[in-house]
């Protein structure tokens, strides 16, 4: 009996133990990552508040969290500027014909590379990856040679036209390997009742792909909406489309020099950040579901 008691005791004291170590765990782990999101959050939170102050209050030496009295103007400023609204209008031009082209391009190429039977597919397929080993710098001046000859320099073409291949052999391949998940014996059906590749590209796996375009299109809208790279090589003088990003990092920087609006250039931050971070919390779902299978498939 005693020795029931004991074991009864000593199991309790086990079990007490493994719940204080677990709670104990939990602690330390949600406070890093308190921590880790207060760290990661500030920077949004200064420039937004920034961007609500008096020009007076923004370059303060003893620096205040909150603004006296919040200056939406500062807002009604940049949105009324005709060069920003300008630049938003060529950046969405961009961002539209890519996030038609590269869905398409890319997804009607991995399908080519996932069913279809040709002569030198998986060398060519192998040749692509390869391509994704370069660093982009490498190909920037023969570009620049090649687009200068043909006129496209201090234009948007360099930004779409190419995008036409697939936007990136990434692309191509997450498409391929999801398209290889699929059962096969839809494709033969098919085939059998008379559709051709095309057919049963369009109406029978492109439907299936919705989770594959829909993260290729946010990434695309990312990747076009923050490009100041792009612009700044294509870009040699004021003829030039300007896009978002580089217009709001001119206006942080070079259009900065004698203005001391830095109220109003946390504005532009603000409304050039808003938008991805809304589009995240709409589709995080697909986003998480395309990165995690981009990892299984690599």
């Amino acid at each position: 009996m005693r020795n029931a008691i004991m074991k009864d005791n000593g199991a309790d004291k086990y079990y007490t133990s493994a719940k204080t170590n677990k709670i104990i765990y939990k602690t330390i782990v949600y406070t890093l990552l308190v921590i880790f999101a207060v760290v990661l959050i500030f920077p949004y939170v200064f420039m937004v508040s920034k961007s609500l102050m008096t020009a007076e209050e923004a370059i303060r030496p003893n620096t205040v969290l909150l603004p006296a009295k919040a200056q939406w103007k500062n807002y009604a400023e940049i949105l009324g500027d005709k060069g920003y609204i300008s630049a938003f209008l060529h950046t969405m031009e961009v961002i539209l014909f890519n996030g038609i082209a590269v869905p398409l391009s890319a997804t009607f190429v991995a399908y080519g590379f996932a069913r279809c039977k040709f002569v030198g597919k998986n060398f060519l397929f192998m040749f692509m990856l390869s391509t994704m080993m370069l660093p982009a710098v490498v190909t920037q001046i023969s570009l620049y040679v090649f687009y200068s000859k043909i006129n496209w320099i201090n234009t948007l073409y360099p930004l779409t036209i190419p995008n036409l291949t697939g936007g990136g052999a990434i692309y191509i391949f997450l498409a391929r390997s999801f398209i290889q998940s699929l059962p096969k014996d839809i494709d033969e059906a098919a085939k059998i009742d008379g559709a051709g590749p095309l057919r049963r590209y369009a109406v029978i796996n492109l439907p299936l792909l919705k989770p594959v375009l829909i993260y290729i299109i946010i990434n695309v809208f990312n990747a076009g909406w923050g490009d100041y790279y792009g612009p700044l090589i294509w870009r040699i003088n004021d003829q030039f489309p300007d896009t978002l990003a580089y217009k709001v990092f001119y206006f942080i920087t070079e259009g900065a020099v004698g203005n001391d609006k830095t109220n109003v250039r946390m504005a532009a931050g603000v409304v050039m950040s808003v938008v991805p971070a809304v589009l995240f919390f709409i589709f995080q779902k697909q986003l998480i579901e395309g990165v995690a299978m981009d990892g299984l498939k690599g």
